[in-house]
Parts: structure tokens; sequence; C-alpha cells
């Protein structure tokens, strides 16, 4: 007993630093964010274009620019995601679904840089120009196989007896699907599309390739357009300090609609766990 109260405290131990690790590295990236972009924080970083050097501006386009970006892939991937997920939880093919399922976590693997070459190839190429739309659609291929797998996964979760009770009653597949399974797992298909576009809000090598960037506010969906993960690269790299402190600033404003995202996801999961 003494042995295994040793081992227990031990592995307990070891399980609570592992735990402590992982929660100090955020609070660690977000501290250094904030003492090194909290400064540059203001009223005018949300309003203003960027400038030159001394005279640093905002990001007001870029931030523009990313939402645009986002809603074009939100647009594009979350539809195709929803219903491929939906194929793969209630087909009764053997074969198709696993190949599908295949494909996507494959997809969901391919390096980022890679669909943004890819894209750059199809849509930048022979339009001659880059783009937000171009952008969007490379975020969407990032999008769909997270959407596809996070709502099988859900509707996986809903009970057999929900199912089995509405074909009972006469209902067909379809309005089943639609009208029982569908609603019983929408929260945790919400979630999972939330905690998507969180994971694709931050990706930089797909848009050097797609929308690149843009100094001023953007003429169009079809015009280069700014981004915030694009506006940090550039600053970062550049030799001015200012630029570098409105780039950990554009990074403390990036970290911080991430966590919103991840929070609001969990707050929507969990409020549905409260109601079952």
């Amino acid at each position: 007993m003494t042995r295994r109260a040793i081992v227990n405290k031990l592995m307990f131990a070891l399980c609570g630093l592992a735990a402590f690790l992982t929660v100090s590295t955020l609070f660690l990236i977000l501290a250094y964010l904030v003492y090194n972009g909290g400064t540059s924080i203001s009223l005018d970083f949300f309003t203003k274009l960027p400038g030159p050097s001394g005279h640093p501006g905002g990001m007001a386009n870029a931030i523009l620019g990313s939402a645009e970006i986002i809603f074009f892939a939100a647009v594009i991937g979350l539809p195709i995601g929803f219903f491929s997920g939906i194929y793969l939880a209630e087909s009764a093919d053997p074969w198709l679904p696993a190949i599908v399922r295949y494909t996507a976590d494959l997809l969901n693997g391919v390096p980022s840089i890679v669909i943004g070459i890819v894209v750059w190839t199809v849509m930048v190429v022979p339009l001659h120009h880059f783009s937000a739309l171009a952008g969007g659609v490379a975020l969407s291929l990032m999008l769909i196989p997270i959407t596809a797998r996070s709502t099988e996964r859900f509707l996986l979760q809903v009970p057999r007896e929900l199912r089995e009770g509405a074909l009972a009653l006469g209902a067909d597949k379809w309005r089943t699907t639609a009208t029982v399974i569908v609603p019983a797992a929408r929260r945790g298909i919400v979630t999972g599309m939330i905690l998507g576009i969180a994971r694709i809000s931050g990706e930089t090598a797909p848009l050097l390739f797609t929308s690149l960037n843009n100094e001023y506010w953007s003429a169009g969906f079809k015009e280069p357009t700014a981004s915030l993960p694009v506006m940090i690269y550039t600053h970062a790299v550049s030799p001015y300090a200012d630029w570098h402190r409105q780039a950990w600033a554009a990074g403390l404003v990036l970290l911080g609609l991430v966590l919103v995202g991840n929070i609001t996801a969990r707050m929507v999961l969990t409020q549905g766990a409260k109601r079952s």
C-alpha cells in the first residue's frame, strides 16, 4: 500500500506539473505580447491606416481585411464541411465514407503554405491579381476538414435511441437527420465551427500567396487585401523599432480574438451540456 501511495502521488505530481507548464506557456506568451505591444494599443490602432516609420498609424485596414477574408472562408468552408460531416456520420456505405474521412484527415495535415501555393496557381495566376476571395478560398480548404470531422464526431454522439425512435414513428432517414439528429447536436456542431474559424484566423502562409497585402483600404474583394497575420509578418521583419511594437500589438489583438472565439465555443458547449 505504501508503494502504491508513493507511485500514485508521484504520477499525480507529474500530471500536475505538465498541466502547469501547459497553462503557464499560454500566460507567458500573453504576458510577453502585453509587455511589448500593450503600449501601442490605442483608438488609432483600430481606426487609422498604417503609416511610415515614426508615424506608424494603425492597422484598421488589416483588421477589416482579416474579417473579410475569414467571412469568405466561412461562407465557402462551413457549409461544405457541415454537409460532409453529416454524410460521414449518417451514410450506410461501408467504403466511400472511409475514403472521404481519410481524405479529410490528409487535407487537415497538408501544410498551409502548400495550400497557398495551390490556390495561387489555380486562382491568382489565371486572374492575374491577388484578392481577398483567393485568400478566403485558401483558408476554406483548411476549414472544410476541421468542420467535417467535428460535425461527424458530435453527430455520432447523439444517442442511437433518438434515431430509432424517429424511424419507428415513420420518418425517413433525411427527415430524421434534419429534424432530430442535427438539432440534438447543434451546440457541438456550432462549437466545432467556431474553433475551426479561430484555427484559421492566424494563418499567414496561405495569405502571402493569395491576398498578399495592401497598405490602404481594399478596393474590393477582387483586389489585394491586408490582413493581421501578414501585417504582423511584414512589420516584424522590418528594421524599425516602432513597426516592431506595432507587430506585437497586432499579435496581441489577434491572440485576443482567438481567445474570445475559444471561450465562446466552450461556453456554448458547456451550456448545452448543462441543459442536457
